[in-house]
Parts: structure tokens; sequence; C-alpha cells
């Protein structure tokens, strides 16, 4: 048993829990502090450290007392980045507050394309939520998405009743290089309601490169959607516009007239599962961090809901190596535009 545990004990310096099992269980046999060094292949002042930090008043050694110790100066490191670095902490205020960046995106961000002042330093999402939650940014918590107090599970969006679709293609047919992801202009549509109003948002975004579109919708009709999903498409070249994916709510019957003018594929959902076009749904939570469902949508104009979608747009994402959307999109454009000179050229 000791030997599978001591194989788990890896680096010259870091002790595990199982490391300060071991050296419990040898001290209580009598083993001297060099022997057990020996049997744990750590230098041999690592264990006379270990052992004179976190023995009993008594001169005992309990390993359990000794992980709860460490476990605690761990915390404290971790929060002392942010409490005591004052460059650290405005970062990481101005983003999630100015930004509406996410822990994950501000630690990723940080590490992969850091600030010249703040090469030197990361920190990982975790120690953000932790300071936020347990440390002194409790007063960050409501900038971030969900604005909870505690951190809570996930939880599902109530699924649509079943509509009949004339023309419908089902998901299960989709091109391999749609689910995966190899070329552009594959999309998702959706929309986004709100409490006791007819206006709403149709909302649509690009899978590969996480582009998100919006556009503010009188009511829920078909005709209302297909002039959204026509601003949108409208926007870009032929390959950006390649499919794109709906559920089965009846805003989408106008799949027909955007497939036509657009010569575009559509497809649709399973019943009842909207998570298959994950992107949109994924996509709608970031969007409720500035639109919740109480908000009287009417009162906003075109130019706050074009600001919100380019917030969104310029946030790093871990799937992109932390770059943003726009950055994605904006270097396929340019390598695009490149190409087709260097055609004419020849």
């Amino acid at each position: 048993m000791l030997n599978k545990i001591k194989n788990n004990v890896k680096s010259k310096h870091f002790l595990t829990y199982y490391a300060r099992q071991i050296i419990e269980y040898n001290l209580n046999l009598g083993l001297s502090k060099r022997a057990i060094s020996k049997k744990l292949k750590k230098d041999h002042s690592v264990i006379v450290r270990e052992i004179n930090r976190n023995k009993n008043p008594d001169g005992k050694y309990y390993a359990d007392e000794a992980q709860k110790k460490a476990d605690l100066k761990s915390k404290k490191t971790n929060k002392r980045k942010l409490e005591t670095n004052e460059w650290l902490r405005k970062y990481v205020e101005e983003k999630i507050i100015d930004k509406g960046w996410s822990p994950e995106q501000v630690a990723g961000k940080l590490k992969k394309h850091p600030p010249k002042h703040l090469k030197s330093i990361t920190i990982c999402h975790e120690s953000i939520y932790d300071f936020i939650y347990n440390g002194n940014g409790k007063y960050l918590y409501t900038y971030l998405r969900k604005s909870h107090k505690q951190r809570k599970k996930r939880c599902y969006r109530k699924k649509r009743k079943k509509q009949p679709i004339l023309e419908r293609i089902s998901i299960h047919e989709r091109l391999d290089e749609i689910n995966e992801k190899k070329r552009f202009g594959d999309w998702e549509s959706d929309l986004i309601l709100f409490k006791k109003q007819k206006e709403n948002i149709s909302v649509q975004y690009e899978r590969k490169t996480m582009l998100l579109r919006i556009h503010k919708m009188k009511n829920k009709s078909s005709k209302e959607n297909e002039q959204a999903i026509f601003k949108t498409l409208d926007e870009f070249p032929d390959y950006l516009r390649n499919s794109i994916t709906f559920d089965n709510g009846t805003e989408n019957v106008c799949h027909i007239n955007v497939r036509d003018l657009f010569g575009i594929d559509t497809y649709f959902c399973d019943p009842y599962a909207s998570w298959q076009k994950g992107g949109v749904e994924n996509i709608n939570s970031l969007i409720r961090q500035y639109l919740p469902k109480d908000i009287n949508i009417s009162r906003l104009a075109d130019d706050d809901i074009y600001n919100i979608q380019e917030l969104i747009n310029n946030r790093p994402r871990k799937s992109l190596d932390y770059f943003s959307p726009n950055e994605v999109i904006n270097k396929e454009l340019n390598n695009k535009n490149s190409q087709n000179k260097s055609r004419v050229v020849h």
C-alpha cells in the first residue's frame, strides 16, 4: 500500500496528503527523518521542515492536521495576490466590472496575452472566485453573469413545445464538417424572451468563431424573425453563410425563405432538444447578464443592443485560445481578402 502511495509523490519539494500519511506512519514506527526522506525520495531538509512546522506542542506529527495547515496557507497565498498586488487587482476589476468578463476569461487572457506590466504574473480563475466569494472581493459578485452571492450548480432551460414545421431537415443529417466546426459560416439561431412583453431578441451565433449577432424584434412572429436573420446573414460574404440550425419554435417557419434567398442549408433540432444547438444556448446566458428577464426591453435603443453584442464579441474565449470572436472573424476576413488580391495580381 505504501509503495502505491509513494508512486504518486513526484515533486522533490511538494508534499501531498499521501506523503504526509507516510511521514506520520513511519514516525510512529520510529524511523529517523533521514530514513523517511529516502523512502519518499525527498530532500532531507524538506522532511525536517515539514515535521518542525506542523508538529503539535507535544511533539507529535499528524498528517490530517498538517494537511489542514497546508491547505489554509495555500488559500491565503492565492488570495494574497489580489489583496496585495494593486495592478493585478485593478486588471481583474476592470475586466469584470467594465468588460463583463468571467473569472475564467480574465485568468485565460492574462495567461495567454498579458499586458506588459503583468507579464510575469498569473492567477487561476478559481483564485479569482475565491477572492470574490471568500476574500475581500465580495463587491464583484454582482458583476458576474449569474450575480449569485454563492456559487451554484448549473440548471437547464425549460424545453419548448413541439411545433410542426414544413420541409424541416433533421440535425442528424447535418454534415460532419458542421458538427466538428471545420468551416466558417455555420450558424445557430434562437430567441430570448422577456417577462410580460411582446418584444424580444433574435440571436444568431456562428459556431466556429463564436461570433454573435442580436436584433430586437417587435414580437415573436415568423416575419419579425425572418427580418432579423436577413440582417445577420446579409452582412457577410457567401462563404460565411453555409447553414443555420433552429429549434422547433413557430417563429422558425421562415426557414424556407431564408434557405431560398441565401442558398443556405437549414437544420432542426429534435423536439424538446434545443441543447443540440448548445452554442447559441450558452451565448444566451451571456446575453442575460446584460438583459435579465424582467428588463423593459422597449426602453433600449438599437445602439444599446449593438453595444451589448460587441461587449460579448470582444470577450476572450477559452476555446479560441483566449482570442475574442471579433479578433478571429477579422483575421479570417483579412486572410480571405489577401487571398483574393493575390489571385487578381497573378
